[in-house]
């Protein structure tokens, strides 16, 4: 089981990198679909980005053809760090199944936006 753990990570960092997203989106579908109940996968997938973005954030900042403005990611990780916090104060209120499925419809949404989108 180790191995496919380790080549989970693998696909993550790579599509993560790639496209600036972060691990839960590969992760929690995938270890739901190993059976993990959602909370723990959505754990699971937040102790894991937070390697993954200190690496892609610094590796992204010293690549001189991508502009990073970091005022700008200091203003959103504000907000972010009290969504978070907010979210994780809620999170034994929602059940497992709901969470998964407003997961599957957040993900669906945002993919049919950036599809059409021009």
């Amino acid at each position: 089981m180790a191995a496919i753990y380790i080549i989970l990570g693998l696909v993550t960092g790579l599509v993560s990198g790639l496209f600036g997203i972060g691990g839960g989106l590969l992760i929690i579908p995938v270890l739901v679909f190993l059976s993990f109940p959602q909370k723990e996968a959505q754990g699971i997938a937040m102790a894991v980005m937070v390697p993954i973005v200190i690496i892609g954030a610094v590796r992204y900042k010293l690549n001189e053809a991508i502009p990073v403005d970091l005022s700008l990611a200091a203003l959103i990780a504000i907000g972010a760090v009290a969504g978070v916090l907010l979210g994780t104060s809620f999170i034994n209120a929602v059940p497992g199944l709901l969470l998964r499925r407003l997961f599957a419809t957040l993900l669906f949404v945002v993919a049919l936006r950036m599809f059409f989108a021009k």
